[in-house]
């Protein structure tokens, strides 16, 4: 395991794949239902932020089953692709692909977001959704975002954040560390995977600390939006 500034006591990239494999089947149905719904909402916010910029050629990095993917549709892209290093989740972000008309619209790729496969100044937009926590080396990770950018280009990062004002704060805290890891657990029935997922958002970078993070790794005109309380964040930044 490696620590990295933003990412105290990384889980591997292995560990997370197999992880990610084993709850692949519940994966949505948990993500809708632990959030009642609301994590539907926040990548609509997302997507509306992005139409602010017309991309043609979208990237959503940890794309995991292609929920963020499916809602940039909208956008009217020339092409959006999206990668993951699960192959089980792909798979399932491919049946709903076929479901939905949209094999064509959007592309899913086996590949490592620390090192993504393709030329600098590819793409308009990238994006990721619930998917940063999860890389072994965070700075590499974003790095490699800001390297595939065109000049001009924008990054959107959806990411769990803690509430800070009474009672949210301490009711989000019960529920992300008491009710969530059980519920989480039953339903999927992985015994780590739910605890891994409140222990990641409790470690993890936010607000100005993660923008700093950003700056490092080459990002400009950084802003952050906070929603639902400061339940999540998106943050936003800009290759110049």
């Amino acid at each position: 395991m490696e620590n990295n500034q933003g990412n105290p006591k990384k889980t591997s990239r292995t560990e997370v794949r197999s992880m990610f494999d084993g709850i692949a089947p519940h994966y949505d149905f948990l993500n809708h239902f632990l959030s009642a719904g609301i994590d539907k909402c926040w990548r609509r916010k997302l997507i509306a932020m992005a139409s602010r910029h017309h991309p043609k050629r979208i990237l959503d990095v940890a794309t995991g089953t292609g929920d963020l993917a499916i809602a940039a549709s909208k956008l009217r892209a020339d092409k959006i692709t999206g990668i993951d290093i699960s192959p089980a989740m792909l798979g399932i972000g491919q049946q709903k692909l076929h479901r939905k008309g949209l094999d064509t619209a959007i592309e899913l790729l086996l590949a490592d977001s620390e090192s993504i496969p393709f030329p600098d100044h590819t793409f308009d937009l990238v994006m990721v959704a619930f998917g940063v926590r999860n890389f072994e080396n965070l700075q590499k990770g974003l790095t490699e975002m800001q390297r595939v950018l065109i000049p001009g280009g924008h990054a959107l990062i959806l990411e769990f954040s803690r509430p800070q004002a009474f009672p949210v704060k301490q009711l989000y805290r019960f529920y992300f560390t008491h009710i969530l890891p059980l519920l989480g657990k039953m339903i999927s029935r992985h015994r780590n995977a739910y605890t891994y997922l409140p222990n990641t958002v409790m470690a993890f970078a936010e607000g100005n600390e993660f923008m700093k993070i950003m700056a490092g790794c080459g990002f400009s005109n950084i802003n952050q939006r906070r929603l639902t309380f400061g339940i999540a964040t998106i943050y936003e930044g800009e290759k110049l």
